[in-house]
């Protein structure tokens, strides 16, 4: 039932009969903008405003950092734009470290992304997910945590169980999911934006109050930000699934961002013209509360839409980044099951399966803002290491064919910023970036043992051998 793709790069082209199998190129720009756009707005707006405002200490601070959130991620998205037309393999970060500074911080990032960074981000879209279900059926009084997690559960299972049925099936639910998203944070922004045009702007008085401002905890504010905005790099990790990339990369990448920031910034506005910054650090569904303030007659349908949303994020998170094990596989540095593809339903369905369990067991042991904490120091380090792998490319070779270039000064600044907010965040909060470093380190006797075992001393080798 299964066939292992080739390592030759553009194609995993295995024969059956007179066909040949691998995934195959089926995303064009309006699948590709509703990919980004269905996976950046998902659990993140519903979640963080509650992390931006804690950590940021004031209504206008928090605005600020989601707009810096959003011009960062646009600078971010645009050199992976550049990246995704240079180097027109699948696998994303994986790839472009591969390709710009070796096969050691490549590896690092697929050890990561399948122990930590993968598990966490679906944990956390799916207990967000399962909080959006199960709130609204036990209100005013607290849900049952063991109820919401096996909601949870239940999300993620019908997720993999569509990735890894068809591809197909899987776009066409993005799309459709994508367009109900943009529904819901319209019925957020309209009635907010309706209630500031009326005068109503008591709570943006004493905007930026320092009482509550604690200068240690912005890079933890950032985080929880930049959690919003992820998925602009989802693309890159099916380059070779989209049709026409050099065209339809930079452009998808361009319209969504825009898109997005424009809506998540006016969604926050629209948060804090009707709830005060107690209310909304004391609401555990920020949506849900303002829906009872402005939309009585629908606020029961914003639960809905909002776990709608989260599912969306989830099933757009599982359709890319097993790509990225895939490719890992097809390179020879990941086991080579997870290079196999379902020989009629051409999904990378191993790859898809043998997550399931590492995030069934972070759903089980794990809290949503700790997890967010937890993974974003390795997420935005090699994000960070990436943009410089690109500067380190430009460098050594000049003439290198590049369809869509970034200007350098957005590419040194994003990655200054980067490198900046991750070592902040180790003083911030170091319990969760340590262990986050620790098991990224783990990884580097993981490569010498089994990718380059010939590098190791002639007496380990022997040893091992032995």
């Amino acid at each position: 039932f299964y066939l292992t793709a080739n390592m030759d790069g553009s194609k995993t082209e295995v024969k059956s009969g007179t066909e040949s199998v691998y995934l195959r190129k089926r995303i064009n720009l309006l699948g590709a903008v509703c990919l980004i756009v269905g996976t950046v707005v998902g659990s993140g707006i519903f979640i963080a405003p509650k992390g931006v405002l804690k950590n940021s200490g004031n209504v206008g601070l928090s605005l600020i950092i989601w707009s810096l959130s959003g011009v960062l991620s646009t600078c971010g998205a645009l050199c992976y734009a550049e990246l995704g037309t240079t180097f027109k393999k699948s696998g994303g970060h994986y790839i472009y470290l591969m390709e710009t500074l070796g096969p050691l911080p490549g590896f690092l990032r697929l050890w990561v992304e399948f122990i930590m960074i993968r598990p966490a981000v679906a944990s956390v879209v799916a207990l967000a997910f399962g909080c959006y279900v199960v709130e609204p059926l036990f209100a005013p009084c607290p849900a049952p945590m063991a109820l919401t997690r096996l909601v949870s559960l239940l999300g993620v299972t019908f997720v993999v169980a569509i990735n890894c049925w068809s591809v197909s099936w899987a776009s066409r639910i993005q799309i459709t999911l994508t367009f109900l998203k943009m529904a819901t944070l319209l019925l957020i922004i309209i009635p907010g934006i309706t209630v500031l045009a009326k005068g109503n702007k008591e709570n943006f008085q004493d905007a930026f109050d320092t009482s509550s401002l604690n200068l240690e905890k912005v890079p933890l504010a950032f985080f929880s930000g930049l959690y919003a905005y992820g998925g602009w790099f989802y693309l890159n990790f099916i380059t070779e699934e989209v049709i026409n990339p050099n065209r339809n990369i930079p452009l998808s990448i361009i319209f969504s961002m825009v898109i997005v920031t424009v809506s998540f910034v006016l969604t926050n506005v629209a948060y804090y013209a009707v709830m005060t910054a107690e209310e909304v650090l004391q609401s555990e569904a920020v949506a849900v509360t303002f829906a009872e303030r402005t939309i009585h007659g629908f606020s029961s349908v914003i639960p809905v839409l909002v776990a709608l949303s989260c599912l969306g994020a989830l099933n757009g998170g599982f359709f890319v980044a097993p790509r990225m094990l895939f490719v890992g596989a097809r390179e020879g540095q990941w086991p080579v099951l997870f290079s196999m593809i379902h020989i009629r339903r051409q999904t990378p369905l191993p790859a898809v399966l043998l997550l399931y369990p590492f995030v069934f067991i972070m759903l089980l042991r794990g809290e949503l803002f700790q997890l967010l904490n937890f993974y974003s120091f390795a997420r935005w380090f090699f994000i960070a290491l990436t943009t410089l792998g690109l500067l380190v490319h430009r460098y050594r070779f000049p003439d290198y064919p590049r369809p869509f270039k970034v200007p350098v000064i957005i590419v040194v600044a994003f990655t200054t910023v980067c490198f900046a907010i991750v070592g902040l965040s180790i003083y911030s909060d170091p319990w969760n970036t340590g262990v986050s470093c620790a098991i990224t380190l783990s990884g580097v006797p993981v490569y010498y043992l089994t990718v380059h075992e010939q590098r190791l001393p002639k007496r380990w080798r022997k040893a091992f051998s032995e």
